[in-house]
């Protein structure tokens, strides 16, 4: 079963936000100045929204570990 493009955009945006969470909070952690990690946050989650994006694509369309759905048995 393929996931459609909206599925994946919508997997993208959110893995992005909690993804960026995640960056800005290391980046003060280390750096300790709030705007250095908005910088730094603000800067991966374009790269890394088209990076998993495509990544997504990718792997929809490679068959390992997908099983194929199974035809219904009708009985007559």
């Amino acid at each position: 079963m393929k996931d459609k493009r909206y599925r994946t955009l919508i997997k993208t945006i959110s893995w992005r936000v909690t993804g960026t969470v995640d960056t800005f909070l290391v980046s003060y952690l280390i750096t300790g100045k709030v705007g250095m990690a908005a910088s730094i946050s603000g800067v991966e989650v374009f790269t890394k929204l088209f990076l998993y994006y495509w990544h997504e694509r990718l792997w929809n369309r490679i068959k390992l570990g997908k099983e194929k759905p199974k035809e219904p048995e009708y009985i007559i």
